[in-house]
């Protein structure tokens, strides 16, 4: 019961530090050099590279818009941007055909199945269930077996796509095309907003194209260009599509003037081209009309570059609460040296012993002072009397 008691009042013991100073140069090196990694750290790294004395937002509220111009041929006929880009609303996704696959002049009607469905071949009727449909097909089996090509009969838009219609190539002067992707940011703490777009004379933007060094506020950029800074091939990329992402990053430092707060571009291709099965890009869209009272349709498979625009930013401002959180960090972690010191020498050192009993002193609670001693230089509460010179030094 006494062994608990004790325990409780040890707990309410008060530890203060002792001053030794130990000679011993090979420490004294380990010590101060600790002492200037933490603070390089600290003066480096925490103040100057992540600007700790800052307060800091990152992902600003942005919008993005972003305008398609140009003109091209395939072997058929011009294509304008009504028909190659889409979606047309203009947003910050949107993709360029650059080849098609056309398949005319499709009728709801019984056709035979494409070979390239699963399960589409049949020997006979009863191989082809009526009403039965693939989800990866085109229609529904009609429990008709076609002999001639050894597929089932379905109800579908026929004649169905095989894969074998011509392709047309857009390409050849999709290079050129040039897109404006105008965007503006936003930092709600900072009340701060800028966007990429110089305000200039009437028909600046009209005759600049981007260029990081003349032309930084002319987000007008060609589509070669985009290509290009990817690090691709146009005419791979136009055959099989991908996607490109323009990435738009904001850095700004608000204890600066305004001016020094400027877009940063970058591009590179978001797609894994690597991984055969799900590289590239296509999607497919049909145009209908009337032909002799019956709906036709002609289904286009579009080959093509999407284009996603992509807003990352951050902002800080000097700020007293982490500049004082960061000073009080960089002053407690300077002690790691001497704590690192003590352990080297408790732990390691020939002469720990010595070192251990002139460091840890327990004193006894201090007789009451009277006025008669209150004066009295020789008056010590320190058990040991060779160890009232706290710092003497140790030679180790």
């Amino acid at each position: 019961m006494m062994g608990c008691w004790d325990f409780f009042w040890e707990f309410w013991n008060y530890e203060t530090s002792k001053v030794i100073i130990v000679k011993n140069r090979q420490l004294g090196v380990i010590y101060r050099l600790v002492q200037l990694l933490i603070l390089v750290y600290f003066i480096w790294y925490v103040f100057i590279i992540q600007k700790g004395y800052q307060e800091s937002e990152s992902g600003p509220e942005s919008s993005v818009i972003t305008k398609v111009k140009g003109v091209t041929r395939s072997k058929h006929k011009v294509w304008d941007v009504e028909e190659y880009v889409k979606p047309p609303e203009g947003g910050s996704v949107f993709s360029i055909i650059t080849r098609v696959q056309v398949t005319p002049s499709q009728t709801q009607k019984t056709c035979p199945e494409s070979t390239k469905v699963r399960n589409a071949m049949c020997r006979s009727d009863s191989d082809c269930v009526m009403g039965e449909m693939d989800m990866l097909g085109n229609g529904a089996k009609t429990g008709r077996c076609v002999p001639a090509n050894k597929t089932c009969e379905i109800m579908a838009w026929c004649p169905v796509e095989n894969g074998a219609a011509a392709s047309e190539e857009l390409g050849k002067m999709a290079p050129e095309f040039t897109i404006l992707i105008k965007n503006n940011i936003h930092f709600p703490r900072f009340r701060f907003s800028k966007g990429n777009i110089k305000e200039n004379k009437d028909g600046y933007l009209r005759n600049c194209n981007f260029n990081e060094t003349t032309d930084l506020y002319c987000p007008i950029f060609k589509l070669g260009f985009i290509v290009e800074q990817a690090g691709e091939n146009f005419t791979e990329l136009a055959e099989t599509g991908g996607v490109i992402g323009v990435i738009i990053n904001w850095n700004c430092n608000l204890d600066l003037p305004d001016s020094a707060c400027n877009p940063r571009y970058s591009f590179r291709r978001l797609d894994p081209k690597w991984a055969q099965a799900s590289s590239g890009y296509n999607y497919r869209f049909a145009k209908y009309y009337q032909c002799s009272g019956k709906s036709t349709r002609t289904l286009i498979k579009a080959y093509g570059i999407r284009i996603d625009v992509i807003v990352h930013g951050q902002a800080g401002k000097f700020s007293l609460i982490p500049t004082i959180i960061n000073l009080a960090t960089a002053l407690t972690s300077v002690g790691v040296g001497s704590f690192l010191c003590d352990w080297i020498l408790l732990t390691f050192m020939n002469k720990n012993e010595v070192y251990s009993a002139r460091k840890f002193d327990q004193m006894s609670k201090c007789p009451k002072m009277t006025p008669t001693t209150e004066f009295n230089t020789s008056t010590s509460c320190t058990p040991d009397s060779s160890l009232a010179d706290s710092k003497a030094p140790i030679h180790l």
